[in-house]
């Protein structure tokens, strides 16, 4: 096992409060009993944190240009994944489909000429989500494309904690981009795209872009992180941001 790295820096323990606030100003009901549902406690060890992974297949990079076109979640603990409450869904994009997130994810106009709008889905989904934290790898996809969603549909934006296993990455490899002079000695650089980074830990190789299988593997790299870096006694608020 490797050896016990220092928590993250702690960035917010306002998370709870914030949800209080944010129930007494939604307009729209849905939003409104997410946050009712409140946010676990800061101090919530990880052995106690209900979670639930979460992934976007997207139509681009960039929320105010591109969509969501499909979506992937399953709740999950440290110690287990509740694979049969898993949910995909398959959402109709506000802006068109490009060839080249077809190429990377596999979905078509096909498969989206039929599918609900996301706000056909939305209690499910926040129903999903609530009263647990959220874990995804990479927050600036799925933490602000939901907003500028949010904000297109409800004329509100969604906000919550996530904790971030590619941050959790990056935290554990400062240096995984290599100097010019360590390149020329050898050395090679640390990827900590999901993939890469579950190989590190001997977690399986599962077919990338399906946000359904995205969360799951999302899901057991946390698991492994924690298992090798952190402890199931750590609190909450040392890894979520």
């Amino acid at each position: 096992m490797a050896d016990k790295k220092e928590p993250i820096p702690e960035t917010s323990e306002t998370w709870p409060e914030l949800f209080d606030q944010l129930a007494e100003n939604a307009k729209d009901s849905r939003l409104k009993a997410f946050y009712q549902a409140g946010c676990v406690a800061p101090d919530t060890l990880l052995a106690d944190a209900p979670l639930v992974a979460l992934d976007f297949e997207t139509t681009g990079l960039n929320p105010d240009e591109h969509s969501i076109v499909s979506i992937g979640l399953v709740p999950f603990s440290i110690e287990g994944i509740q694979l049969g409450q898993g949910r995909h869904w398959v959402v109709r994009p506000q802006l068109p489909l490009h060839q080249t997130s077809i190429t990377i994810h596999g979905i078509t106009h096909t498969d989206i000429d039929k599918a609900p709008d996301l706000s056909d889905v939305l209690d499910e989904i926040l129903g999903a989500m609530a009263g647990r934290i959220v874990v995804v790898h990479f927050r600036s996809i799925e933490r602000p494309f939901f907003d500028v969603a949010m904000k297109w549909r409800l004329n509100e934006g969604i906000r919550f904690p996530v904790i971030d296993t590619m941050a959790i990455e990056a935290h554990l490899h400062p240096n995984r981009r290599p100097t010019r002079w360590q390149k020329l000695t050898g050395m090679k650089p640390v990827s900590i795209r999901l993939a890469d980074s579950r190989t590190r830990y001997g977690l399986p190789h599962y077919p990338p872009h399906n946000a359904l299988i995205d969360a799951i593997a999302t899901a057991e790299l946390l698991q492994a992180q924690i298992h090798h870096h952190f402890s199931s006694d750590t609190a909450v608020k040392d890894l979520w941001l």
